[in-house]
Protein backbone atom coordinates (compact mmCIF):
# COMPACT_ATOMS: atom_id res chain seq x y z
CA UNK A 1 0.00 0.00 0.00
CA UNK A 2 1.47 3.38 -0.86
CA UNK A 3 0.13 6.86 0.33
CA UNK A 4 -0.02 9.38 -2.24
CA UNK A 5 -0.77 13.05 -1.57
CA UNK A 6 -3.30 14.71 -3.81
CA UNK A 7 -2.91 18.54 -4.18
CA UNK A 8 -5.05 21.41 -5.61
CA UNK A 9 -4.10 21.45 -9.12
CA UNK A 10 -3.23 24.33 -11.36
CA UNK A 11 -6.62 26.63 -10.96
CA UNK A 12 -5.45 29.88 -12.24
CA UNK A 13 -5.83 31.44 -9.19
CA UNK A 14 -4.41 31.93 -5.94
CA UNK A 15 -5.82 31.53 -1.98
CA UNK A 16 -9.15 30.05 -2.94
CA UNK A 17 -11.72 29.13 -0.45
CA UNK A 18 -12.79 25.89 0.23
CA UNK A 19 -17.03 25.65 0.75
CA UNK A 20 -17.22 21.89 0.79
CA UNK A 21 -15.26 18.78 1.76
CA UNK A 22 -17.10 15.45 0.11
CA UNK A 23 -15.18 12.88 1.83
CA UNK A 24 -13.46 12.25 5.38
CA UNK A 25 -11.33 9.81 6.88
CA UNK A 26 -11.91 6.11 6.50
CA UNK A 27 -13.69 6.99 2.91
CA UNK A 28 -13.48 4.60 0.02
CA UNK A 29 -13.23 6.92 -3.30
CA UNK A 30 -12.48 5.89 -7.29
CA UNK A 31 -10.81 7.85 -9.34
CA UNK A 32 -12.23 10.84 -10.41
CA UNK A 33 -14.35 11.28 -7.39
CA UNK A 34 -14.98 14.71 -6.02
CA UNK A 35 -12.99 15.46 -3.00
CA UNK A 36 -13.71 19.36 -1.92
CA UNK A 37 -15.22 21.88 -4.04
CA UNK A 38 -13.21 25.15 -4.41
CA UNK A 39 -14.61 28.98 -5.22
CA UNK A 40 -13.04 32.02 -6.87
CA UNK A 41 -14.41 35.02 -7.84
CA UNK A 42 -16.19 33.74 -10.75
CA UNK A 43 -16.78 29.91 -10.19
CA UNK A 44 -16.74 27.03 -8.21
CA UNK A 45 -14.66 23.78 -9.10
CA UNK A 46 -14.72 20.06 -7.66
CA UNK A 47 -11.29 18.64 -7.28
CA UNK A 48 -10.72 15.20 -8.44
CA UNK A 49 -9.10 12.21 -6.77
CA UNK A 50 -6.26 11.64 -9.01
CA UNK A 51 -6.40 7.73 -8.24
CA UNK A 52 -8.85 5.27 -6.14
CA UNK A 53 -7.90 4.41 -2.89
CA UNK A 54 -8.79 4.96 1.27
CA UNK A 55 -8.46 8.25 2.79
CA UNK A 56 -6.40 8.59 5.32
CA UNK A 57 -6.58 12.13 6.34
CA UNK A 58 -7.99 15.86 5.68
CA UNK A 59 -5.40 18.60 5.03
CA UNK A 60 -8.24 21.35 4.39
CA UNK A 61 -11.79 21.80 6.19
CA UNK A 62 -14.67 24.29 4.78
CA UNK A 63 -13.65 28.07 5.25
CA UNK A 64 -9.96 27.27 4.58
CA UNK A 65 -8.09 29.18 1.84
CA UNK A 66 -5.73 26.93 -0.41
CA UNK A 67 -3.66 27.63 -3.29
CA UNK A 68 -1.82 25.44 -6.35
CA UNK A 69 0.29 22.82 -5.04
CA UNK A 70 -1.60 22.75 -1.16
CA UNK A 71 -2.04 18.60 0.06
CA UNK A 72 -5.91 18.54 0.51
CA UNK A 73 -6.33 14.83 1.14
CA UNK A 74 -3.71 11.65 2.20
CA UNK A 75 -4.53 8.92 0.10
CA UNK A 76 -4.30 5.19 0.59
CA UNK A 77 -3.71 3.73 -2.80
CA UNK A 78 -3.52 -0.45 -3.74
CA UNK A 79 0.41 -1.66 -4.50
CA UNK A 80 3.78 -0.64 -4.86
CA UNK A 81 5.40 2.48 -5.59
CA UNK A 82 7.96 2.36 -8.56
CA UNK A 83 9.07 6.54 -7.40
CA UNK A 84 10.36 5.99 -3.54
CA UNK A 85 9.58 10.29 -3.31
CA UNK A 86 6.02 9.14 -3.33
CA UNK A 87 6.37 7.05 -0.16
CA UNK A 88 8.39 9.87 1.93
CA UNK A 89 4.97 12.36 2.18
CA UNK A 90 3.77 9.75 4.49
CA UNK A 91 5.67 10.80 7.29
CA UNK A 92 4.91 14.73 6.80
CA UNK A 93 3.95 16.60 3.54
CA UNK A 94 7.06 19.18 3.52
CA UNK A 95 9.42 17.15 1.65
CA UNK A 96 7.09 16.48 -1.16
CA UNK A 97 8.13 19.54 -3.31
CA UNK A 98 11.73 18.65 -3.13
CA UNK A 99 11.99 15.64 -5.67
CA UNK A 100 8.81 17.57 -7.41
CA UNK A 101 11.30 20.49 -8.15
CA UNK A 102 14.76 18.28 -9.27
CA UNK A 103 13.64 16.27 -12.81
CA UNK A 104 12.62 20.14 -14.27
CA UNK A 105 15.15 22.35 -12.86
CA UNK A 106 17.97 19.40 -14.41
CA UNK A 107 15.52 20.03 -17.89
CA UNK A 108 15.60 23.89 -17.48
CA UNK A 109 19.31 24.71 -18.94
CA UNK A 110 18.14 22.88 -21.99
CA UNK A 111 15.65 25.68 -23.38
CA UNK A 112 17.27 28.51 -21.22
CA UNK A 113 18.60 29.95 -24.69
CA UNK A 114 15.35 29.82 -26.35
CA UNK A 115 11.82 30.78 -25.60
CA UNK A 116 8.68 30.93 -22.58
CA UNK A 117 5.40 31.36 -22.07
CA UNK A 118 4.21 34.43 -20.17
CA UNK A 119 0.86 35.10 -19.02
CA UNK A 120 -0.61 38.58 -19.43
CA UNK A 121 -3.09 39.99 -17.00
CA UNK A 122 -5.50 42.39 -16.77
CA UNK A 123 -4.23 45.31 -14.77
CA UNK A 124 -5.81 47.07 -11.97
CA UNK A 125 -8.43 49.18 -13.70
CA UNK A 126 -9.67 51.28 -10.90
CA UNK A 127 -13.08 49.75 -11.34
CA UNK A 128 -15.00 48.47 -8.69
CA UNK A 129 -16.11 44.94 -10.72
CA UNK A 130 -16.23 43.41 -13.91
CA UNK A 131 -15.35 45.66 -16.94
CA UNK A 132 -16.27 44.71 -20.56
CA UNK A 133 -14.10 43.65 -23.10
CA UNK A 134 -14.89 45.81 -26.03
CA UNK A 135 -12.34 44.77 -28.96
CA UNK A 136 -9.51 42.07 -28.82
CA UNK A 137 -6.74 43.46 -31.25
CA UNK A 138 -4.84 40.47 -32.04
CA UNK A 139 -5.21 36.75 -32.85
CA UNK A 140 -3.30 33.33 -32.08
CA UNK A 141 0.05 33.37 -34.07
CA UNK A 142 0.19 36.91 -34.32
CA UNK A 143 3.74 38.44 -33.55
CA UNK A 144 3.27 41.58 -31.76
CA UNK A 145 5.70 44.01 -29.75
CA UNK A 146 6.09 45.75 -26.65
CA UNK A 147 3.16 48.15 -25.93
CA UNK A 148 1.34 46.89 -28.39
CA UNK A 149 -2.34 46.76 -27.74
CA UNK A 150 -3.74 43.11 -26.61
CA UNK A 151 -7.29 44.35 -25.96
CA UNK A 152 -9.52 47.14 -25.36
CA UNK A 153 -11.39 47.63 -21.99
CA UNK A 154 -14.39 49.56 -21.19
CA UNK A 155 -15.19 50.88 -18.24
CA UNK A 156 -18.19 52.77 -16.94
CA UNK A 157 -16.14 56.38 -17.94
CA UNK A 158 -13.88 55.44 -20.43
CA UNK A 159 -12.10 53.07 -22.27
CA UNK A 160 -8.51 51.59 -22.00
CA UNK A 161 -5.85 49.49 -24.09
CA UNK A 162 -3.88 46.85 -22.26
CA UNK A 163 -0.20 46.84 -24.02
CA UNK A 164 1.81 43.53 -24.33
CA UNK A 165 4.47 43.70 -21.77
CA UNK A 166 7.42 42.09 -23.89
CA UNK A 167 7.72 41.60 -27.51
CA UNK A 168 6.45 37.82 -28.52
CA UNK A 169 4.03 35.90 -30.21
CA UNK A 170 0.55 35.16 -29.80
CA UNK A 171 0.09 31.36 -28.30
CA UNK A 172 -3.53 31.59 -26.82
CA UNK A 173 -6.30 33.98 -25.87
CA UNK A 174 -8.27 33.88 -23.11
CA UNK A 175 -10.23 36.84 -23.64
CA UNK A 176 -13.27 37.31 -26.51
CA UNK A 177 -15.32 40.50 -27.44
CA UNK A 178 -18.19 41.04 -24.81
CA UNK A 179 -16.45 39.48 -21.99
CA UNK A 180 -16.42 40.55 -18.50
CA UNK A 181 -12.67 40.73 -17.01
CA UNK A 182 -11.43 42.03 -13.65
CA UNK A 183 -8.05 42.92 -12.36
CA UNK A 184 -6.04 39.75 -12.55
CA UNK A 185 -7.97 37.78 -15.13
CA UNK A 186 -5.45 36.20 -17.63
CA UNK A 187 -5.84 38.20 -21.32
CA UNK A 188 -3.03 36.15 -23.06
CA UNK A 189 -0.23 33.27 -23.39
CA UNK A 190 2.76 35.29 -24.86
CA UNK A 191 5.93 32.96 -26.28
CA UNK A 192 8.60 35.55 -24.91
CA UNK A 193 12.23 35.32 -26.14
CA UNK A 194 15.34 35.09 -24.20
CA UNK A 195 13.03 34.20 -21.00
CA UNK A 196 13.10 31.09 -20.00
CA UNK A 197 14.54 31.35 -16.57
CA UNK A 198 11.02 32.22 -15.49
CA UNK A 199 9.92 29.03 -16.38
CA UNK A 200 12.11 26.92 -13.77
CA UNK A 201 9.19 27.82 -10.31
CA UNK A 202 6.07 27.25 -13.20
CA UNK A 203 7.69 24.38 -14.34
CA UNK A 204 7.10 21.99 -11.83
CA UNK A 205 3.28 22.79 -11.32
CA UNK A 206 1.75 19.70 -13.06
CA UNK A 207 3.89 17.28 -11.71
CA UNK A 208 1.91 16.49 -8.79
CA UNK A 209 -0.30 14.72 -10.66
CA UNK A 210 2.22 12.69 -12.81
CA UNK A 211 2.24 9.69 -10.59
CA UNK A 212 -1.61 9.19 -11.11
CA UNK A 213 -0.82 7.21 -14.24
CA UNK A 214 1.34 4.68 -12.73
CA UNK A 215 -0.59 3.91 -10.28
CA UNK A 216 -4.02 4.18 -11.66
CA UNK A 217 -4.13 0.97 -13.39
CA UNK A 218 -3.66 -1.29 -10.00
CA UNK A 219 -5.61 1.16 -8.20
CA UNK A 220 -9.13 -0.34 -9.64
CA UNK A 221 -8.93 -3.57 -8.39
CA UNK A 222 -8.79 -3.40 -4.59
CA UNK A 223 -11.42 -1.10 -4.28
CA UNK A 224 -15.12 -1.98 -3.66
CA UNK A 225 -16.45 0.92 -2.20
CA UNK A 226 -18.32 2.49 -4.99
CA UNK A 227 -21.59 2.76 -3.38
CA UNK A 228 -19.92 5.87 -1.15
CA UNK A 229 -19.32 7.85 -3.52
CA UNK A 230 -22.88 9.64 -4.34
CA UNK A 231 -22.62 10.56 -0.72
CA UNK A 232 -21.04 13.95 -1.82
CA UNK A 233 -23.20 14.11 -4.78
CA UNK A 234 -26.11 14.10 -2.96
CA UNK A 235 -25.22 16.62 -0.54
CA UNK A 236 -25.28 18.88 -3.78
CA UNK A 237 -28.83 18.18 -4.20
CA UNK A 238 -31.32 20.12 -2.88
CA UNK A 239 -34.07 17.92 -1.21
CA UNK A 240 -36.88 19.17 -3.54
CA UNK A 241 -35.03 18.05 -6.45
CA UNK A 242 -31.32 18.25 -8.77
CA UNK A 243 -30.24 21.39 -7.43
CA UNK A 244 -26.38 21.14 -7.54
CA UNK A 245 -24.79 23.93 -5.35
CA UNK A 246 -22.27 24.63 -2.83
CA UNK A 247 -23.09 26.26 0.76
CA UNK A 248 -21.68 29.91 -0.09
CA UNK A 249 -23.95 30.20 -3.47
CA UNK A 250 -26.92 28.71 -0.76
CA UNK A 251 -26.14 31.39 1.47
CA UNK A 252 -26.26 34.31 -1.01
CA UNK A 253 -29.39 33.14 -2.89
CA UNK A 254 -30.73 33.51 0.66
CA UNK A 255 -30.13 36.67 1.26
CA UNK A 256 -31.03 38.17 -2.30
CA UNK A 257 -34.21 36.26 -1.49
CA UNK A 258 -33.42 33.99 -4.74
CA UNK A 259 -35.23 30.26 -5.32
CA UNK A 260 -32.72 28.03 -6.66
CA UNK A 261 -35.35 26.24 -8.50
CA UNK A 262 -35.29 29.33 -10.66
CA UNK A 263 -31.62 29.71 -11.82
CA UNK A 264 -30.03 27.61 -14.07
CA UNK A 265 -26.16 26.61 -12.99
CA UNK A 266 -23.04 27.16 -15.29
CA UNK A 267 -20.72 25.32 -13.61
CA UNK A 268 -19.56 21.76 -13.96
CA UNK A 269 -22.46 19.29 -14.61
CA UNK A 270 -25.10 22.67 -13.63
CA UNK A 271 -23.38 23.21 -10.62
CA UNK A 272 -24.41 26.98 -9.35
CA UNK A 273 -22.16 29.87 -9.30
CA UNK A 274 -22.06 32.90 -7.25
CA UNK A 275 -22.23 34.60 -10.82
CA UNK A 276 -25.35 32.48 -11.82
CA UNK A 277 -27.20 34.16 -8.66
CA UNK A 278 -26.48 37.62 -9.53
CA UNK A 279 -26.57 37.43 -13.20
CA UNK A 280 -30.17 35.81 -12.56
CA UNK A 281 -30.95 38.89 -9.83
CA UNK A 282 -29.33 41.17 -12.06
CA UNK A 283 -32.08 39.97 -14.96
CA UNK A 284 -35.18 40.34 -12.85
CA UNK A 285 -33.77 44.04 -12.06
CA UNK A 286 -32.90 44.83 -16.17
CA UNK A 287 -36.77 43.21 -16.78
CA UNK A 288 -38.13 45.50 -14.44
CA UNK A 289 -36.04 48.70 -15.50
CA UNK A 290 -33.97 48.27 -18.71
CA UNK A 291 -33.96 50.66 -21.52
CA UNK A 292 -36.68 52.64 -19.95
CA UNK A 293 -35.17 55.72 -19.04
CA UNK A 294 -38.19 57.59 -18.21
CA UNK A 295 -39.96 54.32 -15.98
CA UNK A 296 -39.20 54.20 -12.48
CA UNK A 297 -40.80 56.48 -9.29
CA UNK A 298 -44.64 55.58 -10.94
CA UNK A 299 -43.75 57.38 -13.90
CA UNK A 300 -45.49 55.28 -17.08
CA UNK A 301 -42.38 54.36 -19.73
CA UNK A 302 -42.82 55.58 -22.90
CA UNK A 303 -44.45 53.78 -25.56
CA UNK A 304 -42.17 51.76 -28.48
CA UNK A 305 -42.95 52.99 -31.66
CA UNK A 306 -42.26 51.54 -35.31
CA UNK A 307 -40.32 54.45 -36.66
CA UNK A 308 -39.35 52.74 -39.97
CA UNK A 309 -43.25 52.81 -41.22
CA UNK A 310 -42.75 56.93 -40.89
CA UNK A 311 -39.32 56.93 -43.53
CA UNK A 312 -35.73 55.29 -43.90
CA UNK A 313 -34.02 55.05 -40.53
CA UNK A 314 -30.43 53.45 -38.91
CA UNK A 315 -30.56 52.07 -35.70
CA UNK A 316 -27.21 52.87 -33.98
CA UNK A 317 -26.16 50.94 -30.74
CA UNK A 318 -25.76 53.71 -28.12
CA UNK A 319 -21.70 53.57 -26.65
CA UNK A 320 -21.36 52.46 -23.22
CA UNK A 321 -20.67 55.93 -21.89
CA UNK A 322 -23.49 57.50 -23.45
CA UNK A 323 -25.98 54.36 -22.18
CA UNK A 324 -24.17 55.24 -18.53
CA UNK A 325 -24.83 58.87 -18.91
CA UNK A 326 -28.33 58.35 -20.04
CA UNK A 327 -28.99 56.40 -16.71
CA UNK A 328 -27.70 58.75 -14.56
CA UNK A 329 -29.11 62.00 -15.81
CA UNK A 330 -32.55 60.15 -15.52
CA UNK A 331 -31.16 59.14 -11.76
CA UNK A 332 -30.44 62.87 -10.80
CA UNK A 333 -33.24 64.30 -12.21
CA UNK A 334 -35.81 62.15 -10.55
CA UNK A 335 -33.97 62.17 -6.95
CA UNK A 336 -32.56 65.72 -6.83
CA UNK A 337 -35.10 68.79 -6.28
CA UNK A 338 -33.20 70.87 -8.57
CA UNK A 339 -33.21 74.96 -8.90
CA UNK A 340 -31.68 76.68 -11.69
CA UNK A 341 -30.71 80.16 -10.49
CA UNK A 342 -29.30 82.68 -13.39
CA UNK A 343 -27.31 85.70 -13.54
CA UNK A 344 -24.84 87.92 -15.91
CA UNK A 345 -21.09 88.27 -15.13
CA UNK A 346 -19.05 91.61 -16.59
CA UNK A 347 -16.17 90.12 -17.97
CA UNK A 348 -15.03 93.00 -19.74
CA UNK A 349 -12.15 93.60 -17.32
CA UNK A 350 -10.86 89.86 -17.29
CA UNK A 351 -11.05 89.72 -20.81
CA UNK A 352 -8.61 92.46 -21.65
CA UNK A 353 -6.15 91.33 -19.04
CA UNK A 354 -6.47 87.36 -20.67
CA UNK A 355 -6.12 89.19 -24.12
CA UNK A 356 -3.35 91.06 -22.79
CA UNK A 357 -1.41 88.10 -21.54
CA UNK A 358 -1.50 86.26 -24.71
CA UNK A 359 1.79 86.46 -25.38
CA UNK A 360 2.86 85.21 -21.96
CA UNK A 361 0.72 82.26 -22.62
CA UNK A 362 2.36 81.45 -26.00
CA UNK A 363 6.14 81.48 -24.36
CA UNK A 364 4.94 79.35 -21.86
CA UNK A 365 3.16 76.89 -24.38
CA UNK A 366 -0.17 77.02 -23.18
CA UNK A 367 -3.70 78.45 -23.64
CA UNK A 368 -5.39 80.75 -21.46
CA UNK A 369 -8.82 80.64 -21.95
CA UNK A 370 -11.90 81.68 -19.94
CA UNK A 371 -11.81 78.55 -18.39
CA UNK A 372 -8.74 78.62 -15.95
CA UNK A 373 -10.46 81.83 -14.34
CA UNK A 374 -13.77 80.42 -14.06
CA UNK A 375 -12.73 77.35 -12.23
CA UNK A 376 -10.21 79.56 -9.65
CA UNK A 377 -13.72 81.68 -9.13
CA UNK A 378 -15.92 78.83 -8.47
CA UNK A 379 -13.20 78.02 -6.53
CA UNK A 380 -12.89 80.54 -3.91
CA UNK A 381 -16.92 80.53 -4.12
CA UNK A 382 -17.03 77.60 -2.44
CA UNK A 383 -14.24 78.51 0.16
CA UNK A 384 -16.97 81.52 0.70
CA UNK A 385 -19.98 79.48 0.54
CA UNK A 386 -19.27 76.38 2.27
CA UNK A 387 -22.84 75.15 1.74
CA UNK A 388 -22.10 74.06 -1.51
CA UNK A 389 -18.99 72.25 -0.68
CA UNK A 390 -21.56 69.14 0.14
CA UNK A 391 -22.71 65.42 -0.50
CA UNK A 392 -26.23 64.36 1.00
CA UNK A 393 -24.95 61.20 2.74
CA UNK A 394 -26.78 58.24 1.48
CA UNK A 395 -28.41 58.05 4.94
CA UNK A 396 -30.39 60.21 4.31
CA UNK A 397 -29.76 61.91 7.41
CA UNK A 398 -26.10 63.82 7.57
CA UNK A 399 -24.62 65.83 5.18
CA UNK A 400 -20.64 65.25 4.14
CA UNK A 401 -18.98 68.32 4.69
CA UNK A 402 -15.86 68.27 2.52
CA UNK A 403 -12.34 70.26 3.33
CA UNK A 404 -11.12 70.33 -0.28
CA UNK A 405 -11.66 71.44 -3.58
CA UNK A 406 -11.98 69.42 -6.87
CA UNK A 407 -13.63 70.44 -9.46
CA UNK A 408 -15.26 68.58 -12.52
CA UNK A 409 -15.09 70.15 -15.96
CA UNK A 410 -17.86 68.57 -18.83
CA UNK A 411 -16.23 67.20 -21.98
CA UNK A 412 -17.46 66.74 -24.92
CA UNK A 413 -16.25 63.70 -26.74
CA UNK A 414 -16.68 61.60 -29.62
CA UNK A 415 -17.49 58.69 -27.23
CA UNK A 416 -20.12 60.60 -25.23
CA UNK A 417 -19.62 63.23 -22.64
CA UNK A 418 -16.98 62.70 -19.63
CA UNK A 419 -16.00 65.07 -16.51
CA UNK A 420 -12.58 64.84 -15.95
CA UNK A 421 -11.95 66.38 -12.00
CA UNK A 422 -9.21 69.00 -11.63
CA UNK A 423 -7.91 68.32 -8.02
CA UNK A 424 -7.38 71.29 -5.51
CA UNK A 425 -8.01 74.06 -7.83
CA UNK A 426 -7.80 76.52 -4.58
CA UNK A 427 -4.49 75.60 -4.43
CA UNK A 428 -3.41 76.46 -7.55
CA UNK A 429 -2.60 79.71 -9.70
CA UNK A 430 -3.99 80.18 -13.34
CA UNK A 431 -1.24 79.06 -15.75
CA UNK A 432 -1.09 75.65 -13.54
CA UNK A 433 -5.03 75.33 -14.13
CA UNK A 434 -4.82 76.10 -17.49
CA UNK A 435 -2.17 73.70 -18.43
CA UNK A 436 -4.16 71.11 -15.90
CA UNK A 437 -7.40 71.42 -17.75
CA UNK A 438 -6.51 71.47 -21.08
CA UNK A 439 -4.43 68.40 -20.94
CA UNK A 440 -7.34 66.67 -19.12
CA UNK A 441 -9.52 67.62 -22.03
CA UNK A 442 -7.75 66.29 -24.32
CA UNK A 443 -6.86 62.80 -22.57
CA UNK A 444 -10.95 62.58 -22.47
CA UNK A 445 -11.39 63.06 -26.33
CA UNK A 446 -8.21 60.63 -26.62
CA UNK A 447 -10.64 57.92 -24.48
CA UNK A 448 -7.50 57.77 -22.06
CA UNK A 449 -9.16 58.82 -19.02
CA UNK A 450 -9.41 56.34 -15.99
CA UNK A 451 -12.05 56.20 -13.31
CA UNK A 452 -10.14 57.91 -10.96
CA UNK A 453 -9.27 60.84 -13.48
CA UNK A 454 -13.20 61.51 -13.25
CA UNK A 455 -13.89 60.75 -9.05
CA UNK A 456 -13.96 63.01 -5.78
CA UNK A 457 -15.12 66.36 -7.68
CA UNK A 458 -16.95 68.89 -5.65
CA UNK A 459 -18.43 70.66 -8.23
CA UNK A 460 -19.30 70.82 -12.04
CA UNK A 461 -18.74 73.15 -14.58
CA UNK A 462 -20.66 72.88 -17.73
CA UNK A 463 -19.60 75.10 -20.71
CA UNK A 464 -21.92 76.11 -23.78
CA UNK A 465 -20.35 79.08 -24.60
CA UNK A 466 -18.53 77.99 -27.96
CA UNK A 467 -21.72 76.97 -29.45
CA UNK A 468 -24.04 79.79 -28.54
CA UNK A 469 -27.45 80.15 -26.93
CA UNK A 470 -28.31 82.87 -23.81
CA UNK A 471 -28.66 79.98 -21.07
CA UNK A 472 -29.76 76.38 -19.47
CA UNK A 473 -30.64 74.30 -16.88
CA UNK A 474 -27.80 72.15 -16.38
CA UNK A 475 -28.37 68.70 -14.34
CA UNK A 476 -26.95 68.67 -10.82
CA UNK A 477 -24.23 65.08 -10.99
CA UNK A 478 -24.89 63.99 -8.08
CA UNK A 479 -23.26 63.16 -5.29
CA UNK A 480 -22.14 66.94 -6.13
CA UNK A 481 -24.76 69.51 -4.91
CA UNK A 482 -24.37 71.63 -7.28
CA UNK A 483 -23.45 72.96 -11.13
CA UNK A 484 -22.47 75.65 -13.16
CA UNK A 485 -23.40 76.19 -16.75
CA UNK A 486 -21.70 78.44 -19.02
CA UNK A 487 -23.08 80.27 -21.73
CA UNK A 488 -21.57 82.38 -24.96
CA UNK A 489 -20.99 86.18 -23.91
CA UNK A 490 -22.46 89.31 -25.25
CA UNK A 491 -21.68 92.63 -26.01
CA UNK A 492 -24.69 94.38 -23.85
CA UNK A 493 -25.46 97.90 -22.24
CA UNK A 494 -25.11 98.17 -19.28
CA UNK A 495 -26.16 101.35 -16.75
CA UNK A 496 -23.19 103.05 -15.03
CA UNK A 497 -25.62 105.55 -13.41
CA UNK A 498 -25.22 108.55 -15.70
CA UNK A 499 -24.97 106.21 -19.04
CA UNK A 500 -25.45 102.94 -20.59
CA UNK A 501 -21.86 101.49 -21.66
CA UNK A 502 -21.18 98.35 -24.30
CA UNK A 503 -20.10 95.73 -21.62
CA UNK A 504 -18.95 91.76 -21.86
CA UNK A 505 -21.69 90.13 -20.28
CA UNK A 506 -21.48 85.93 -19.73
CA UNK A 507 -24.70 84.18 -18.93
CA UNK A 508 -24.22 82.07 -15.82
CA UNK A 509 -26.54 79.08 -14.82
CA UNK A 510 -26.43 77.87 -11.32
CA UNK A 511 -28.59 74.43 -10.99
CA UNK A 512 -28.55 73.38 -6.83
CA UNK A 513 -29.79 70.56 -5.00
CA UNK A 514 -32.56 72.28 -3.13
CA UNK A 515 -32.15 69.46 -0.09
CA UNK A 516 -28.72 70.34 0.91
CA UNK A 517 -28.65 74.05 -0.54
CA UNK A 518 -31.37 77.27 0.34
CA UNK A 519 -32.11 80.16 -1.72
CA UNK A 520 -29.71 82.15 0.15
CA UNK A 521 -27.26 80.09 0.16
CA UNK A 522 -27.60 79.94 -3.52
CA UNK A 523 -28.07 83.81 -3.63
CA UNK A 524 -24.77 84.70 -1.77
CA UNK A 525 -22.54 82.27 -4.04
CA UNK A 526 -23.64 83.57 -6.93
CA UNK A 527 -23.05 87.02 -5.75
CA UNK A 528 -19.51 86.51 -4.66
CA UNK A 529 -18.98 84.50 -7.72
CA UNK A 530 -19.95 87.04 -10.56
CA UNK A 531 -18.13 89.93 -8.51
CA UNK A 532 -14.72 87.82 -8.42
CA UNK A 533 -15.19 87.32 -12.42
CA UNK A 534 -15.98 91.02 -12.37
CA UNK A 535 -12.72 91.73 -11.14
CA UNK A 536 -10.40 88.64 -10.55
CA UNK A 537 -8.61 91.13 -8.27
CA UNK A 538 -10.47 89.83 -5.95
CA UNK A 539 -9.18 86.34 -5.92
CA UNK A 540 -6.40 87.67 -4.43
CA UNK A 541 -8.64 88.78 -0.83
Amino acid sequence: MTIQMITVPDIGAEDVDVIEVCVAPGDSVEQEQSLVVLETDKASMEIPSTQAGVVVAVKVSEGDTVSEGDVIIELETAGESTDSSVEEPAETAAPAPEPVVAEPVAAAPAAANESAEQTVEVPDTGADGDVDVIEVCVAVGDEVSEGDSLIVLETDKASMEIPAPASGKVVSLSVNEGDKVSSGAPIAVLLVEGAAPALAPAAPAPEPSAPAPAAAPSAPAPVASAPSAPAPAAAEKDGQGEIYAGPAVRKLARKLGVDLSNVKGSGPRGRMTKDDIRGYVKKAIDTVVSGKVTGGSGIPAVPDVDFAKFGPIEKVKMSKIQKVTAKNMSRNWLNVPHVTQFDDADITELETFRKGMKAEAERRGVKLTPLPFLLKACAAALRYEPAFNVSMHSDGEHIVKKDYVHIGVAVATPAGLMVPVIRDVDKKGLWELAEESSAMAKKARDGKLMPADMQGGCFSISSLGAMGGTGFTPIVNAPEVAILGVSKADIKPKWDGQAFQPRNMLPLCLSYDHRAINGADAGNFMTYLVAAIADIRRLLL
